[in-house]
């Protein structure tokens, strides 16, 4: 409790720190959901949010239509610019390169490694996979700037073949917060770096994202922005320092227990849309706030409904963190879903975007902790 004490000093006292931008864009489901393309797209290439966390010696990474934040970072000297997912469930960063002549790098912007004066070729190759299919390329290295941080010698990849759902996300690529035991080839994470370059003031970043406009998320490395948050930061422990994962007590609604019964184990994932959990719980929680649940896994609400709709209570290690109706549901021009989806495993929950939008999350990579405090 001491040191806990002592942390949250710091992080008080926090204010040099570098702020990354995000945009909260156009996701892929609705790019599909314009051309008409969404209900046979889905069908080819169902909701997999699992197949990121499955260990297979390469660096995994999920096909979600969902994801929409992302920031502009460039490589390279003079600098190239582009836009990636920022990453807590993966620890790489990769971007699309001019010798890739996949659809998904056609549509991206592509990196040209002979224009860069700092550049160099690595020797191994990179394989990330996909629930619907891969990125393979090679490893290299060069500058990389991040929120005014500029990161010498970074090793990155550099895709040759992108999986074809690439070709509607607005991002480029993705750069990973997790640790560095589950990166692809050993490569020291971005994030990493800025630590053992001495580039930030602490080892901690944290994650803020607007539920209200396209701007105000951001990224914020080396400290903590107490005007995001109200109220206390609760500091969970990691239970494994590869992602960022912590203990889950439970999941109620009007005091009763839905999910995660007798407790499981859950990841905070900014590169997950949802709250992923195991089907016959997410269905449960479903079912008690009043959604109807289609052959895909996809729960819709009356939109009229939404008002009256029970809040959701997460325990996270003792602590309980409430998610509301109005952050729990999301609106659009086809109608109201809820932000539970299948496919978690057993013990393993993913709490995504729907979560992190209603808490700051302070991630410390030295002390292994994780810090939540009620969004403003």
């Amino acid at each position: 409790m001491k040191w806990l004490v002592l942390l949250s000093a710091l992080v008080a006292f926090s204010e040099c720190f570098n702020r990354m931008p995000l945009i909260k864009g156009k996701t892929a489901r609705q790019s599909l959901q314009e051309k008409g393309l969404w209900e046979e797209y889905r069908k080819q290439h169902p909701y997999n949010p699992m197949v990121k966390f499955i260990q297979n010696g390469a660096e995994p990474m999920t096909n979600d239509a969902d994801l929409s934040y992302y920031g502009v970072v460039s490589i390279g000297t003079p600098p190239q610019s582009f836009s990636v997912i920022f990453d807590t469930g993966s620890s790489n960063l990769w971007i699309p390169s001019v010798y890739c002549s996949s659809q998904a790098c056609e549509n991206h912007r592509k990196f040209n490694p002979q224009q860069s004066s700092t550049f160099h070729w690595g020797s191994k190759p990179l394989s990330i996979q996909y629930g619907t299919g891969s990125m393979t390329g090679y490893l290299a290295s060069d500058t990389v700037e991040v929120g005014g941080i500029s990161v010498a010698n970074q090793v990155f990849g550099l895709s040759q073949t992108e999986a074809p759902f690439m070709a509607h996300m607005l991002a480029d690529g993705i750069l990973g917060l997790a640790f560095q035991t589950i990166a692809s080839d050993n490569v020291v994470p971005v994030f990493d770096s800025m630590v053992q370059q001495k580039l930030v003031s602490q080892p901690l970043f944290s994650v803020y994202l607007s539920s209200q406009s396209e701007q105000g998320s951001e990224v914020i490395f080396g400290g903590v922005d107490s005007s995001h948050y109200t109220g206390q930061i609760r500091w969970v422990p990691l239970t494994s320092a590869t992602y960022w994962q912590i203990k889950m007590d439970s999941v109620t609604i009007n005091g009763q227990t839905v999910a995660c019964s007798g407790g499981c184990q859950a990841i905070i994932d900014t590169g997950t849309s949802l709250i992923v959990g195991p089907t016959s719980d997410i269905n449960n929680m479903n079912a008690w706030v009043g959604a109807s649940t289609n052959q895909y896994g996809e729960s819709t609400v009356n939109c009229q409904n939404i008002q009256s709709m029970p809040d959701v209570t997460f325990t996270l290690n003792g602590n309980a963190f409430t998610v509301p109706s109005t952050a729990y549901v999301s609106q659009s021009s086809y109608g109201c879903s809820t932000g539970f989806g299948q496919g978690g495993s057993d013990q393993l929950w993913i709490l995504g975007d729907v979560f992190i939008r209603e808490y700051y999350a302070i991630f410390d990579v030295q002390s292994q902790y994780i810090g939540l405090a009620k969004s403003v």
